[in-house]
């Protein structure tokens, strides 16, 4: 798998998801807005990219994913892990919701819109695992 590049965007200072895939021997490297550089998002492709509980951190989801969709690969793989909203949730009593640093929730019709205006040509929601296709 050293062939393969990814990236693990909003990595934090230690990544449970990046220590796993390297010791499987995936080559991945680390972006994090307050504890990297924008290094790894310049000019580099990736084969896939992991965004593991970050995305309800979002302060412009629209700019986030244009980073996190530009740097993958023709049929590259975007990875994000989040807890979706459905109306079958009591919002008040949503554990969630009650994270100050989570600003933005996501349901089965967003991920419909974020895979449409991108234009990944695929993607699969298995419980909070979204898989996006380039």
């Amino acid at each position: 798998m050293l062939s393969h590049r990814g990236l693990n965007f909003g990595s934090g200072t230690g990544s449970a998801v990046s220590k796993i895939l390297q010791d499987h021997h995936y080559h991945i490297k680390q972006y994090d807005p307050f504890f990297t550089d924008k290094q790894a998002l310049t000019g580099q492709k990736y084969n896939y990219i992991a965004c593991c509980e970050v995305m309800e951190h979002f302060q412009n989801p629209d700019e986030e994913f244009q980073l996190l969709y530009e740097p993958l690969e023709q049929n590259g793989t975007l990875i994000c892990m989040t807890h979706l909203y459905d109306p079958s949730i009591d919002f008040h009593r949503w554990y969630y919701k009650n994270d100050p640093t989570h600003i933005f929730f996501y349901q089965k019709k967003t991920i419909e819109f974020i895979s449409s205006r991108y234009q990944f040509y695929s993607f699969a929601i298995h419980n909070r695992l979204i898989v996006l296709n380039k």
